[in-house]
């Protein structure tokens, strides 16, 4: 089996969205409000099909002279998370995640030859460097044949030198990691003290001190006691019992909506990446994509204070999906010092899914869980060693947070509940009712929200989306206040839900009293049908909010107010034959268990993830002796939940926004032949091996701004493949002759595989050569291959592209924009897939992928359309690929 093909990047030049649909080049949907990301492309290689744009440009490449031929090949995206290292040529570089070198940094001029030992190609040719650029895909397989390399120079020095240096070599990962873990830890920890800090002033502040919260206030004193040095607003503005609800009320509402838009204005104006939960982006990264400024200082910074600000604004949000978009901010500074870390794409990959086990350790208090999180949701490739990393890292951080202590209870988070009691047999059918439930609440959830989302998109309210906060805010504030279960927090909601009646627990909300069920039933009920309201239109705001927490509240509502209506059946027919087991004189019944599998079905059926979500509540609980209903109510809720579709909430987001994501699952894939999604070699333009100059490899460049890549043919005739070389290496190695070497524009450029060698090159200023810049080992398939076959090397062995020949010719080729769109036709059957690909009655067979608007039935159009229009009317959102 050949190697997997190397990598390509972009050149960041800007392409327009009607071109880049007209042109079939396969931009993914980026969210449409980040206007940093304007002037930046995307990796990507495109194709040219058979268009009156196309035939306007270069000729076919049948009819071209060899000197003006220029091509353009569809994109190729990284994998989505690390794939197994492959083997391939030594001496690779690469830039930073987020930041482009200077070229002077990585164009020094050309290396000495050197020997490539067992290679397959000509030992004169060296491999280029690998420029990444903003919104491109790494090469993993230069990225773990540079570290090989590394690895093999570090162990051969020799002395007292070496072994320091392979020593220091080697505490670096544990280094970053511990780094990153009491990072990680102190930021949770702050942003737990700020946001109860600023929930509690919504409701009062203390006269001792406006800096401490209720909690801190009162320290020391029962919570039936009065605290005379805490002030209610209500009492603060009147005496009268009306006016002073009235004055609560007002309070409430104002601080909300202050809340909401200041985090809401913070995240327009400084980091828009800090918006969401960030786990669709983490997966998107993980898997090999480069975002730049989506881990930066200043992105930790805002998603800091905003998840503050929100989560204190009384919104249906949670912080607990955030905080993994935390840690991975945390760990990319940390690796900042550290070269070996820093300047390999692939092994910051492995520190940032060891950093998201951290973050949901911090959330949950929850070590063992973070890992199995980071492996269940984040990645499919995911190493022995990946997991003991994250299981380090994330060990340190729920150290800190125990250390730290912002409860000062002991726990690391708030609902954290211990229970006493055991569980019945006859309890296993509502707990699988529960799973039900959690299933059919998943799975209308995530319609829910992404039809809101996609309404969002396209009506008016995009041009304003502070505005948009502003009224979200102000109507969960009119609606949380009035209902018991709604005004607290959704931590402190959950607490109180998740906790177990005794005479020595608190009762916030009446839920332990005898008598008055059917009003707490009833008013349970009412409050998870507003949270599922709430929380879908929430979650896709311009503000940092996590689904995870909201879909614990609703289950534990519901959960609990089936628990109560089993419990008041108990206490009025004790001898029923299936409450025989129950102990006489002894509670038998306990909701709170009813609310924890209640809420572990819930996220379970929102987000499909299973394994993880048992050991995070179990380690909530720690009740051993509720695992097994807990897994029996979580197996439920996938099954249902997938009967209604396979998506989770995260994975809904990656496609709604077109990211380059192919998960590794047992997808159904078309049963076609490649052929019939291919680009045709027709529809191809190419450079020739020959026949080259400086200037007429710029002015293609010129001409063909959207054009990311272009294959290596030996003559337009027989279109024998020789290789690939991407854009972005191709003007580096232009701008390296103009500047560098001061070549005349005349020069001639060498691609030849058999050309001379670079000894004698280097006797002969007035020549270029091209060849260590280029790929001569792409992947390559025959032409008649199923579609089954290149998406399972796409997604296996991480490719962006892939070649079709037929006895060494050029065929075609097919880029994992493609594959996205042909496995992403669901529900469309096979004539939904034809008009993906453009390829419906009437139609001209060499229509892009990507149609333009009002052309294609896709949910999702481009994103960077409605950009535009923000721009133009009042500048508030953008998208990240500008016009």
């Amino acid at each position: 089996m050949p190697p997997p093909t190397t990598g390509d990047s972009d050149d960041p030049a800007r392409v327009t969205v009607e071109d880049a649909q007209d042109e079939n080049d396969t931009i993914p949907q980026i969210p449409e409000d980040f206007p940093a990301f304007r002037e930046l492309q995307e990796d990507t290689t495109t194709f040219k099909r058979r268009t009156s744009k196309a035939t306007g440009g270069y000729s076919s490449l049948f009819g071209a002279a060899p000197s003006s031929l220029g091509f353009a090949i569809g994109s190729s995206f990284a994998p989505l998370s690390s794939p197994p290292e492959p083997d391939l040529r030594p001496s690779q570089s690469s830039t930073s995640l987020h930041t482009l070198q200077s070229p002077d940094e990585y164009l020094p001029g050309y290396s000495p030859p050197v020997d490539n030992g067992d290679q397959d190609e000509p030992s004169h040719f060296l491999p280029g460097s690998r420029i990444y650029d903003n919104l491109t895909a790494i090469d993993w397989s230069f990225e773990y044949s540079k570290e090989r390399n590394r690895q093999r120079a570090l162990a051969a020095r020799k002395g007292v030198f070496g072994y320091l240096a392979r020593y220091y070599d080697q505490s670096q990962i544990w280094l970053v990691l511990v780094g990153t873990g009491i990072s990680a830890g102190l930021v949770a920890a702050g942003i737990d003290v700020a946001a109860n800090w600023l929930g509690d002033l919504k409701e009062g502040y203390c006269t001792t001190g406006w800096w401490l919260n209720r909690g801190f206030c009162c320290w020391g004193l029962d919570d039936r006691d009065v605290c005379e040095d805490w002030r209610w607003w209500g009492e603060v503005m009147t005496k009268g019992k009306g006016g002073k609800y009235v004055g609560e009320y007002g309070v409430y509402i104002l601080f909300s909506i202050l809340f909401a838009t200041c985090a809401s204005t913070l995240v327009k104006n400084y980091a828009e990446f800090a918006k969401h939960s960030g786990i669709p982006e983490i997966k998107t990264v993980l898997g090999g994509f480069v975002m730049n400024d989506f881990l930066d200082t200043w992105t930790l910074v805002i998603k800091s204070i905003g998840l503050s600000l929100a989560e204190s604004s009384g919104l249906w949000l949670g912080k607990e999906g955030p905080l993994v978009h935390v840690a991975c901010c945390c760990a990319n500074i940390m690796m900042k010092p550290f070269s070996a870390l820093n300047k390999n794409e692939a092994r910051k990959r492995e520190v940032l899914s060891a950093a998201s086990a951290a973050g949901i350790s911090v959330a949950f208090g929850s070590p063992i869980g973070g890992v199995l999180f980071s492996l269940e949701q984040l990645s499919y490739y995911f190493p022995d060693k990946t997991m003991w990393q994250s299981f380090v890292c994330a060990m340190v951080a729920a150290v800190t947070l125990q250390f730290m202590n912002p409860f000062r209870t002991g726990k690391l988070v708030l609902y954290q509940v211990k229970y006493t009691r055991g569980w019945h047999d006859f309890e296993m059918v509502p707990f699988a009712l529960l799973g039900v439930l959690g299933g059919l609440y998943g799975a209308f959830f995530i319609k829910m929200n992404m039809k809101i989302a996609a309404w969002r998109k396209y009506s008016a309210v995009r041009h304003f989306p502070v505005t948009e906060v502003v009224v979200v805010a102000t109507l969960t504030a009119i609606i949380n206040f009035p209902i018991v279960f709604m005004r607290p927090q959704s931590s402190e909601l959950v607490a109180n839900l998740f906790q177990e009646c005794s005479p020595t627990s608190d009762d916030f909300f009446g839920l332990c009293r005898s008598g008055g069920n059917l009003h707490s039933i009833l008013l349970l009920l009412l409050s998870s049908l507003f949270g599922i309201l709430l929380s879908s239109i929430t979650f896709g705001l311009l503000i940092p909010a996590g689904i995870i927490l909201p879909s614990m509240a609703i289950g534990a509502l519901y959960g609990r107010a089936i628990g109560l209506i089993l419990q008041a059946w108990q206490h009025s027919a004790p001898h029923l034959m299936i409450f025989r087991s129950c102990p006489p004189d002894i509670e038998c019944v306990t909701p709170g268990t009813f609310a924890i599998i209640g809420a572990a079905s819930a996220l379970g059926g929102v987000t499909r993830m299973t394994v993880s979500i048992v050991v995070i509540t179990f380690e909530l609980t720690g009740a051993l002796t509720y695992v097994l209903p807990i897994m029996v109510a979580v197996m439920i809720s996938k099954w249902t939940g997938d009967a209604f579709g396979k998506r989770g909430i995260y994975e809904s987001w990656i496609a709604f926004r077109e990211y380059p994501f192919l998960d590794n699952r047992d997808e159904p894939v078309p049963d076609i032949k490649v052929e019939e999604m291919m680009t045709r070699v027709e529809d191809l333009v190419v450079i020739t091996e020959t026949g080259h100059t400086v200037d007429s490899l710029e002015e293609i460049m010129k001409k063909e701004e959207e054009y990311r890549g272009f294959p290596v043919v030996g003559d337009i005739r027989n279109a024998v493949l020789t290789g690939y070389i991407s854009r972005t290496e191709l003007r580096y190695a232009l701008d390296q002759a103009r500047l560098i070497r001061d070549l005349p524009g005349n020069t001639e450029c060498v691609f030849s595989a058999n050309g001379p060698s670079p000894a004698h090159l280097a006797m002969n200023p007035r020549t270029v050569d091209m060849r260590p810049w280029m790929d001569f080992t792409p992947i390559t398939l025959r032409s008649d291959s199923t579609l089954l076959l290149a998406a399972n090397l796409f997604q296996k062995l991480g490719l962006r592209y892939i070649l079709f020949v037929d006895h060494g010719v050029l065929q075609g080729l097919l880029t994992k924009k493609d594959v996205f769109l042909g496995l992403n036709a669901e529900g469309e059957g096979m004539e939904g897939l034809a008009h993906r690909m453009g390829r419906r009655d009437g139609e001209a067979e060499g229509r892009g992928l990507l149609q333009a608007e009002g052309e294609g039935d896709s949910e999702v159009n481009s994103l960077d359309e409605e950009a535009g229009d923000e721009e133009e009317e009042n500048g508030e959102g953008g998208g990240l690929l500008g016009r």
